[in-house]
């Protein structure tokens, strides 16, 4: 039986800086290995999430189909009376064997819903290569620094990762960026009779996750035993799930104990419920490739994972998330008091979002809140009853001001 990857609890985006990525005019946190968003409806959760999916959108497919699948550059970039007209995301990363990496990026927006990558720069240090440090600086689609003798120039609307992702002092984080999995899961697509995908990764809104779990089956046994331990603690008398073939089609098929009979009946997923279809596709995202070095998917991001849960399931949910955290960092935004209250989600790991006059804000939770966490007075779950749980608000301004998206001034 395959056994999980340990990835020594060092997180894979360990810092994310935003300018004017949709309600988000500035942002700049720390990200642990487990990272729960917390804030009202419309505050900008899912847009700060959104960010890191767009990353891997346009390294995945290209900038401008992850542009065109978020309605174009004019919805992307952030509204305001000064209309900004640039979107820039910068992130510091932890990569395997204690290395690491930043990549940084800006792009201009012009009328007509034109675009161009302005300036992008990388910087990778891979400690396992004869090349310890691999770097590129690119602006207005020429190159001016690279540590390899690499193409001089590129498509001002391409990512210059994407052009060197073959060379390998840039592959790790290539592959690293285009691995994470972004969930808003849809349980009639779950639900669905799905085409068989070569893909290794699960869909964002879980529609090949048949071929996932057959894979699963043959390739990541510990994995798949987990998925089924804890959908058998959320939903009593589940004692596996398996795929169905159905002529070129696949579905999932539930084992489930029905009373008075020895052997349990099997159901297949049009037959089950949505909470129940919601549950099976968080795990499997959160443990998708556990056990599979090359596999690993290095961060997931689930969009309210206590949806259609009953209350009492959602410390079991609160279980797998922090389980899966032990190989894969997670980010999850959430409005459940009853997730939050498990006392081995801290402080550290909420991020408390906002926002002020159409502008997100998100950082820490202020001093006074974690004061009151730390001496245990209230629960993170409690707080969030209360309405308590608030960023750092004078805090975050003032650090906006002091930061130099491209240099090394700012926070560390």
């Amino acid at each position: 039986m395959g056994k999980p990857v340990v990835n020594k609890t060092r997180p894979f985006v360990s810092r994310l800086v935003l300018m004017n990525y949709k309600s988000i005019a500035n942002c700049d946190v720390d990200l642990s290995q487990l990272t729960v968003l917390v804030g009202p409806n419309g505050s900008g959760k899912s847009n700060f999430l959104d960010s890191l999916r767009f990353v891997s959108d346009s390294l995945r497919n290209s900038l401008e189909y992850a542009l065109r699948d978020r309605g174009g550059i004019n919805e992307v970039r952030r509204r305001s009376k000064g209309h900004p007209t640039h979107i820039s995301i910068r992130l510091e990363m932890n990569l395997p064997e204690e290395s690491n990496a930043e990549f940084a990026f800006l792009i201009r927006s012009s009328p007509g819903g034109e675009f161009a990558v302005q300036e992008e720069k990388c910087r990778i240090c891979v400690n396992t290569l004869p090349i310890k440090e691999s770097h590129y600086h690119v602006v207005e689609g020429e190159l001016r620094d690279a540590s390899l003798d690499l193409q001089s120039a590129i498509e001002p609307d391409r990512l210059y990762l994407g052009a060197v992702s073959a060379i390998p002092g840039f592959r790790p984080l290539y592959d690293a960026l285009t691995r994470m999995g972004f969930y808003n899961l849809n349980p009639d697509r779950i639900r669905d009779l799905q085409d068989t995908d070569p893909a290794d990764v699960l869909a964002r809104d879980g529609s090949n996750i048949a071929s996932i779990l057959n894979r699963m089956k043959s390739e990541d046994v510990w994995s798949k035993q987990r998925v089924e331990e804890y959908l058998g603690a959320v939903v009593p008398g589940i004692k596996g799930v398996g795929v169905k073939h159905l002529g070129p089609k696949e579905t999932i098929e539930f084992r489930q104990e029905v009373q008075a009979d020895l052997h349990p009946w099997r159901f297949l997923a049009a037959n089950m419920s949505d909470g129940t279809l919601r549950s099976l596709g968080i795990l499997v995202s959160l443990f998708q490739g556990a056990s599979k070095r090359k596999k690993r998917v290095p961060l997931v991001g689930i969009e309210e994972p206590e949806v259609a849960l009953h209350p009492a399931a959602t410390n079991v949910l609160a279980s797998a998330i922090l389980e899966a955290t032990k190989n894969t960092q997670v980010l999850i935004t959430s409005h459940s008091p009853d997730l939050l209250d498990n006392k081995n989600i801290t402080s550290e790991s909420i991020l408390a979002v906002i926002s002020e006059k159409g502008q997100t804000i998100v950082g820490p939770v202020d001093n006074g809140s974690k004061a009151v966490l730390r001496k245990g007075l209230y629960t993170p779950g409690e707080l969030l009853r209360l309405q308590q749980i608030q960023p750092d608000v004078q805090s975050i301004k003032r650090a906006a001001h002091q930061l130099d998206f491209f240099g090394d001034e700012g926070k560390k």
